[in-house]
């Protein structure tokens, strides 16, 4: 199995539909743990960062490089 790689400001897609109706979040915030920013209804969530992992579908968009 391919571990995802990811990284700050990276927008990715969950396996479960937030209550608002999206699944894209923003990671705003990463270490130990690692906090998501919905990009719906910009509700903020921290998750340990192997949970994280687990519910992580697929990276959407890559921050770009400066």
């Amino acid at each position: 199995m391919q571990q995802k790689t990811f990284e700050l400001n990276d927008e990715v897609e969950m396996k479960k539909v937030h209550p608002c109706g999206t699944n894209r979040w923003k990671i705003i915030r990463m270490g130990a743990d690692i906090r998501i920013k919905c990009m719906g209804c910009q509700h903020s969530v921290m998750l340990p960062r192997s949970e994280f992992a687990k519910k992580v579908k697929k990276v959407l968009t890559v921050k770009e490089e400066s």
